[in-house]
């Protein structure tokens, strides 16, 4: 019987998939990662008749379709996410929401973006906790507790917690740049909404003595590209933040993608995946000291200077975006959509090998398209490199990508051994 956690991909009896490259659910360790779930009705494997409501209320229940599948239950999922075509439709969507999570209710985003597949109207995502984790036969660690947290200290809402951590890692309700003692938008553009959003997230650490610097994954949504460089500078104070830090000149790994429209019509909203180094109860004393977070960066893959390629800690690592350009040039490569696919996906794959690790440990991948269309054409490319379609996986839809890019992949990857001190 092997002493190592296994990928562990699964898919729920009777659930129709849009999706055919990609697993139900992928668990590893003590997370399991949901593929997107799209309103397909499960007798017909077509989107649901009706309107937002309807395919609201699908999307749910095809989420606990799998979470029963797997024998979890819906007080496991830690995050969800919405993706929307018109936020306009958003009060429906969260009154649907409010019906699957009735008292307690997990970390949450919700953002609308310029397409979704199969023209839906919705699209929504979970990450659930695995308590007994998925080393072959062997339970872990005991029966895990999930810490739901808020501080009056940043915004709240009745349909979200603010930090969701269960076993080595928190998940924070993506921030919009409210002033949490007005409750409404910041005044300014887009640097003090910036400012905001980064203060938000750093009062919510503060409130559970988490350094900023602990965060390994940073998504950040934006209505307007052009806002990067304004955006950009603002986030550079706020990271590196402590003096062991600055000496390593750690940044989180980063994805930036664009919305077609945010909650309240704010300009920005930031996502944070903080890592949690003391574990939730009852986590064994050996399973919770000297573990650290640990970068990784690949020669071969071309370095952003405020973000790193990939941020280990504990059992997963997690891969920054990564956009078609060549690491001697910069610039995007030349053979339309299937190079560019081709590219983003051999620099996934020699950032894994530069941490010695393989595709086969990708758990998650998000891929950003300019043009749904395209994804045949995208998927002939990515089963040479996902053969078994292991990784859990969500596409959306976006108006324009960094770099005149038409693509953009980031990912999750599992991490076998951890992260144990380096010698």
């Amino acid at each position: 019987m092997s002493s190592f956690n296994a990928v562990l991909a699964r898919n729920a009896a009777g659930l129709p998939s849009a999706d055919r490259q990609a697993a139900h659910s992928v668990a590893f360790s003590h997370y399991n990662n949901l593929s997107a779930q799209l309103p397909l009705d499960r007798t017909t494997g077509q989107l649901v008749a009706g309107g937002i409501r309807q395919q609201a209320e699908q999307c749910f229940e095809n989420i606990r379709s799998i979470v029963e599948s797997i024998n979890h239950s819906m007080d496991d999922v830690v995050r969800i996410t919405i993706f929307l075509r018109d936020i306009a439709d958003l009060a429906t969507v969260n009154a649907v929401y409010a019906t699957f999570f009735p008292v307690y209710v997990p970390a949450l985003t919700a953002v609308a973006v310029h397409d979704l597949p199969l023209g839906a109207l919705l699209q929504v995502e979970a990450l659930l906790s695995n308590g007994e984790g998925t080393i072959p036969n062997a339970p872990q660690a005991g029966d895990l507790i999930k810490l739901a947290r808020n501080t009056d200290s940043a915004p709240c809402s009745a349909l979200s917690t603010q930090t969701v951590a269960f076993s080595h890692y928190n998940n924070l309700t993506a921030q919009l740049p409210v002033n949490p003692h007005t409750g409404v938008l910041v005044e300014g553009g887009i640097e003090e909404q910036a400012a905001q959003c980064l203060r938000n997230i750093k009062a919510i650490l503060n409130s559970i003595d988490v350094p900023f610097d602990d965060i390994v994954k940073i998504n950040l949504y934006l209505t307007d590209l052009a806002d990067l460089p304004a955006v950009d500078a603002v986030y550079s104070t706020f990271f590196p933040d402590s003096a062991i830090a600055r000496s390593h000149a750690y940044f989180p790994a980063r994805s930036v993608i664009p919305a077609q429209a945010l909650p309240l019509a704010a300009r920005i909203q930031i996502e944070a995946v903080v890592s949690h180094g003391d574990g939730t109860p009852p986590q064994a004393v050996e399973d919770r000291h000297g573990i650290v977070i640990r970068t990784g960066r690949s020669a071969d893959v071309p370095q952003d200077k405020l973000a790193t390629q990939s941020v280990a800690f504990s059992h997963y690592n997690h891969i920054s975006a990564l956009l078609p350009v060549s690491a001697h040039d910069g610039k995007v490569v030349a053979g339309g959509i299937a190079a560019q696919t081709r590219q983003c996906l051999e620099h996934l794959q020699n950032i894994t090998h530069s941490i010695e690790h393989s595709l086969a440990d990708v758990v998650k991948v998000n891929i950003c398209l300019t043009r749904l269309a395209d994804l045949p054409l995208v998927d002939a490319v990515y089963r040479d490199y996902f053969p078994n379609a292991t990784p859990a996986r969500r596409i959306i839809g976006v108006a324009s990508l960094p770099a005149g890019a038409d693509i953009q992949i980031d990912a999750v990857l599992a991490n076998a051994e951890g992260t144990a001190p380096r010698n």
